[in-house]
């Protein structure tokens, strides 16, 4: 099964694609040592960044597409879960900041932001991903991914802001409409 095709990425790739490259960069955080500090926070901040992006696109564009095209209340419920999964990391993540990079503190944070993004990220490949290939088309995973690959480029320029502000006001959105 080819996520690749002529006509782009589809969804689903370009999500994995992101959830391995901000593995690899919590792996290189946590080999790092106290006396690497700078190289902690240079790290921490491409975290931030690749989250804050991912988590957006995910929220604005993916998870809605998700949301509308299950039906079943686990679904639904798996969907509700990863948005929780993302406000736990944006909680996490000031944190980690403002720790001391070349303290022990730092490290056990970091090592628990690893572990809450590893967890999502595989949760997401292992179950939501394989869901939406059940129920979305070829066609409307490469066209959710041509959007989802717009709006990062986009975020991307605008060096990333949340983008805490945006993606709050959608996670509000949505808990009202589903209620």
């Amino acid at each position: 099964m080819a996520s690749t095709t002529k006509s782009g990425t589809d969804a689903i790739a370009l999500l994995k694609a992101d959830h391995k490259k901000v593995k690899a960069l919590l792996a290189s955080l946590e080999k790092t040592t106290e006396r690497s500090a700078d190289r902690r926070m240079k790290l921490l901040q491409q975290i931030e960044s690749e989250v804050k992006v991912h988590s957006t696109i995910e929220e604005e564009i993916f998870y809605p597409a998700y949301r509308d095209a299950v039906k079943k209340k686990d679904d639904r419920e798996m969907y509700q879960e990863a948005l929780e999964e993302h406000h736990v990391v944006d909680l996490v993540m000031p944190e980690v900041k403002e720790c001391d990079p070349a303290g022990e503190v730092f490290a056990a944070k970091a090592k628990v932001l690893k572990e809450l993004i590893e967890h999502h990220a595989d949760e997401e490949e292992k179950e939501m991903f394989k869901r939406a290939r059940k129920v979305m088309d070829a066609a409307e995973l490469r066209e959710l991914g041509q959007r989802l690959q717009a709006r990062k480029k986009e975020l991307q320029k605008m060096g990333s802001p949340r983008l805490g502000q945006a993606t709050g006001a959608s996670r509000r959105a949505d808990r009202m409409a589903s209620v």
